[in-house]
């Protein structure tokens, strides 16, 4: 039983087991499994596939590529050398003695001469040599094949040289299909479709694209159950939890941040929840600092989504005229876009009907924007 909200975890093996399976019936072909941003990707890849996979025989090596945007095939590099010293490299001085060779015993018990300390081979410079090498090293290491784990896989799509980059990665793949199974997760389902989906990309029907299933009411009703625990009986109605999950994109660490609240204030009314989460002073205040960081241009593009208008109409953009000193031009809002994209607070590239990619923050904008226009 949990002690806390925060203690309140589902796994799902049987999900992980499920898709080792998959993997096991198409060697060299990986899945790449897409779900909006902190729904709870890397926490699977993390507490249920890394543990079935060590199970199953397997090496699981994760690497979010999110975090080395500028450089994701060399942080796929780091994770695979790590996962590689790890084996290879002992781990203090008692590892050190007892894996290196003895060259000769000194007189009368004097203290052994050793030989030099373990040495790695040198690996190639160039990162996708590199990769190929590491893969091959790590699985002879391990004696077991090597489950290749990439959290925000379209990372790669944005790198400068991104095809080639995508396209050294399959080959890779494919010719270690015997010693590397992967799995992709992406945040943007438009960027991972062009990506495996696209006629020309370079994994175009290479990876299998899937959704990846977001926590149901068995999350939801733990939630519940522990703050009857907390509050004598009293709970939240699981309708209005679901429905407010769903609101909020399914994010887990959400929900239970509005659910302590409610715990905290001794309510059981959801909505009443969100709506004070909102004007939260420390809610507010980072919102208002990511808003400060924004150009202007990059500021009013994000309340005109709020308000539910495509960013590249033409009242949009009379809209932004009418409140930057600049006349914005189609190219000024397309890389504004652009950016608000790339930074993860839009969930959609430039093409099609925008959104912000947290639900309470577009909330939040809405609002300011109608406090504005009082």
């Amino acid at each position: 039983m949990a002690k806390t909200f925060d203690d309140i975890e589902v796994r799902r093996p049987d999900l992980a087991r499920g898709y080792l399976t998959l993997l096991r019936a198409q060697p060299g072909r990986p899945i790449a499994m897409f779900a909006p941003r902190r729904v709870g990707k890397t926490f699977f890849l993390d507490h249920d596939l890394a543990p079935v996979a060590r199970d199953a025989g397997l090496l699981p090596v994760y690497a979010d590529l999110w975090l080395q945007r500028s450089a994701p095939l060399e942080a796929i590099n780091h994770a695979l050398e790590e996962a590689l010293d790890d084996i290879t490299v002992p781990a203090g001085a008692a590892g050190k003695l007892a894996k290196t060779a003895v060259k000769k015993i000194g007189a009368l018990g004097a203290s052994p001469d050793f030989g030099d300390a373990p040495a790695r081979r040198t690996l190639p410079h160039a990162p996708q040599l590199r990769l190929d090498a590491l893969v091959t090293r790590l699985a002879a290491a391990a004696h077991a094949p090597v489950l290749l784990m990439l959290d925000e896989i379209q990372a790669l799509g944005d790198v400068s040289g991104g095809d080639q980059v995508i396209a050294s990665l399959r080959a890779v793949l494919h010719k270690r299909r015997e010693h590397v199974l992967a799995v992709f997760t992406g945040s943007s389902q438009e960027a991972l479709a062009s990506m495996v989906a696209s006629a020309g990309a370079p994994m175009y029907q290479f990876a299998q694209l899937l959704n990846f299933p977001v926590l149901g009411d068995a999350f939801l009703k733990d939630l519940a159950d522990h703050f009857a625990k907390v509050h004598r009986g009293r709970k939240p109605l699981l309708d209005d939890l679901r429905r407010v999950f769903e609101k909020i994109g399914f994010k887990p660490a959400l929900i239970k941040d509005i659910v302590k609240s409610m715990s905290a204030e001794g309510t059981i009314d959801v909505d009443e929840a969100v709506t004070r989460f909102l004007r939260d002073d420390r809610q507010v205040a980072g919102w208002r600092a990511l808003l400060q960081s924004l150009e202007p241009i990059e500021r009013h593009v994000l309340f005109v989504i709020a308000k539910g208008m495509p960013p590249f109409g033409r009242e949009t953009l009379e809209t932004l005229a009418s409140l930057l000193a600049d006349r914005p031009t189609l190219s000024k809002v397309r890389t504004a876009v652009e950016r608000l994209r790339r930074a993860g607070i839009l969930a959609k590239p430039t093409v099609g009907a925008a959104r912000i990619e947290d639900s309470l923050f577009a909330e939040y904008l809405a609002e300011l924007d109608r406090e504005r226009l009082r």
